[in-house]
């Protein structure tokens, strides 16, 4: 049997964009997202992704609304989200927003569910943080029947009953690909597994191989849960650029302020250049020449027997013209040569695609 083709996507987090040395409004970032989509789907790529943050310097706090405008803009690529902060959403609102931009976009909307990492949404929206993990729960449970039943009576702690319950527009039979975001938590392993939903690693620092036993985890989960095999992926950052040079100098320039402020905000250690560099080698920086980046991800797909890999691409104040060049380039070079690797050992990756 011939393996699928591995995919490769791209995620945004609504960072604002520069050009020329100027910060770009929000609406301005807002359109950018779509031409970037559209350049996407150009350059061949097979997911556009977009986050949710509530924050300064992120204009990802609708969505749904994002997705509709690129939907209306492209004609094949799939669109989902780098993550849904399910906790602080309601699952009947989700429902219909995302069945809404399945029915707009001909069957291409998907999405990656967490438990956030950022949490203003809880203020924001007058949820406790206390229940930080029964609110994911809950909403899970619920979403995920919405999804495969035609017709739901429920009740819960976070929300009113419900009593046979119709949705509309319906989504397509047995809902649309939904994965579920883990940042390291085996329970979040199990949790997928249980569902039978598909894994999306979330490797944004160290060593993405200490996932390895994460995955085979939720491999042995599946079975146990009797569960069909599903597809595992990753998402990391970084840029790609014409050389490994400008690729790095470019990064450091733009991530290095970023990561200093979240350092100082959440106590982990400060960036240097030497830990920097270590992420580009051996870490979860995918940062180089389209050779460079092409060989890494392959070789994690390999070890970790991967069936997606997702580039998230934007950072505070990156230039326009570098995150273009980044998109060109991904779709262009770097996933006919990722393909190319793995044709070599097609025995090694994941058998499943969502």
């Amino acid at each position: 049997m011939t393996a699928p083709a591995f995919e490769i996507g791209l995620n945004s987090f609504g960072e604002v964009a520069s050009d020329g040395g100027r910060t770009l409004g929000d609406a301005e970032t807002v359109r950018l997202l779509v031409e970037e989509a559209k350049l996407a789907e150009a350059a061949g790529l097979d997911v556009f992704s977009i986050g949710e943050h509530y924050r300064a310097g992120h204009v990802d706090s609708a969505t749904p609304v994002l997705l509709s405008a690129v939907a209306a803009a492209t004609e094949h690529i799939r669109l989902g989200t780098s993550v849904t902060v399910l906790s602080t959403n309601d699952p009947v609102r989700l429902y219909h927003e995302f069945s809404t931009l399945d029915a707009v976009s001909n069957g291409r909307a998907q999405l990656v569910l967490g438990r956030a990492s950022a949490t203003e949404s809880f203020s924001l929206f007058g949820y406790d943080l206390a229940d930080y993990e029964a609110l994911f729960e809950e909403k899970l449970e619920l979403f995920m029947r919405l999804q495969r039943e035609e017709a739901v009576t429920w009740s819960g702690a976070f929300r009113t009953p419900l009593t046979q319950q119709r949705l509309r527009p319906r989504m397509r039979p047995g809902g649309i690909p939904t994965w579920i975001g883990v940042g390291g938590s085996p329970h979040s392993v199990l949790r997928a597994a249980r569902y039978g939903l598909p894994l999306m690693l979330a490797v944004i620092g160290g060593r993405p191989q200490r996932f390895a036993d994460h995955v085979e985890l939720y491999r042995r989960a599946l079975q146990q849960s009797g569960h069909a095999p599903q597809p595992v992926g990753q998402h990391s950052l970084g840029l790609v650029a014409d050389t490994d040079e400008e690729a790095v100098e470019t990064w450091w320039r733009y991530w290095e302020p970023v990561v200093t402020a979240l350092a100082q905000e959440r106590g982990f250690y400060a960036p240097t250049r030497e830990r920097y560099e270590r992420e580009i080698d051996h870490g979860a920086l995918f940062v180089g020449s389209p050779d460079t980046v092409a060989r890494k991800i392959a070789k994690l797909a390999r070890e970790l027997r991967l069936s997606r890999f997702d580039l998230k691409y934007d950072v505070m104040h990156l230039p326009r013209q570098a995150r273009a060049r980044t998109i060109e380039l991904l779709g262009r070079e770097v996933a006919p040569r990722v393909r190319e690797l793995l044709a070599e050992e097609p025995a090694a990756l994941g058998s499943e695609t969502a």
